[in-house]
């Protein structure tokens, strides 16, 4: 069951980053709000009603008034709200 969700992690990163045009190998740790917005197609004002509100646990790093979102923690969060059947 681990190396199941470690391999859907793993394509989740690598779609992450062909997204934001990386190469799986030249994936950032890091990303700021409107690169997490592209990858998530949706406004980066979103992303601050989400954070404020509290209305999806998606972790963030904020320092001042800069915003971080580790890949790592956006792939999880992404598969852990992955809905549907297999095959």
């Amino acid at each position: 069951m681990q190396n199941e969700s470690d391999l859907l992690l793993r394509e989740i990163v690598k779609e992450i980053a062909g997204t934001l045009g990386y190469t799986e190998k030249n994936v950032p740790t890091q990303i700021n709000e409107g690169q997490t917005s592209i990858v998530l197609d949706v406004k980066p004002a979103t992303l601050c009603n989400w954070r404020c509100t509290g209305r999806y646990n998606l972790p963030f790093i904020k320092t001042g008034r800069l915003v971080r979102y580790r890949v790592a923690d956006l792939a999880a969060w992404i598969a852990k709200r992955r809905t549907g059947a297999e095959g």
